[in-house]
């Protein structure tokens, strides 16, 4: 999903970083978890990680906003992508448990306008949906904000138009906050264009 697209972007990046040391965050999880939240779908204000358990190839780190001590915004799910010893870490997805994006399903082909839900616990949510690619430095579509939520499990949904996907996976990430913090809770999922 993210940062690299292909594994042959990813296979440059160690060459790169094996010649000259270029982007080292790419070799810890919670550097590239962090990258993830405030560089590419703008969460600047999740600056702080909540929690890390790395097994193998595999890493879970737990972001959060600064001003939330004790809850976690989303707990991010790593892979290493490629098998060499400095394989960097690629997002593939959230850990949800209380907020939750299950429609379109991972990994399904995505047209516009995209229909989104899934299941959300709490009191005055307020759920917005954005639809974002690698290549490009803002959303490719956003949803009228916003869509109000809550209670325990509820389902929720809303539809996302979106123009410009160029690139082969794209991201769809649903956000909830404005009682502490503008983000407060996350979840994504990745979808394909062709």
């Amino acid at each position: 999903m993210w940062p690299f697209s292909t594994l042959a972007q990813a296979q440059a990046w160690e060459r790169s970083y094996a010649s000259s040391g270029h982007q080292p965050w790419h070799l810890d999880p919670a550097d590239t978890a962090l990258s993830f939240t405030r560089d590419y779908l703008d969460f600047t204000e999740i600056d702080r990680i909540t929690s890390r358990t790395v097994s193998g190839r595999h890493a879970r780190i737990g972001v959060a906003p600064t001003g939330t001590e004790g809850g976690t915004a989303a707990v991010i799910h790593l892979v290493r992508f490629g098998t060499g010893p400095n394989a960097p870490w690629e997002v593939v997805g959230t850990d949800d448990t209380t907020f939750s994006l299950s429609t379109p399903v991972y990994g399904s082909l995505a047209r516009s306008p995209l229909r989104t839900g899934g299941r959300i616990s709490g009191v005055d949510e307020s759920i917005r949906v954005q639809v974002r690619q690698p290549s490009s430095t803002g959303p490719l579509g956003t949803s009228p904000c916003c869509t109000s939520a809550g209670g325990d499990k509820q389902p929720w949904q809303v539809t996302v138009p979106f123009s410009g996907a160029r690139d082969p996976v794209l991201t769809v990430v649903a956000s909830t906050g404005g009682h502490v913090a503008e983000v407060e809770r996350f979840t994504i999922t990745a979808v394909r264009t062709g």
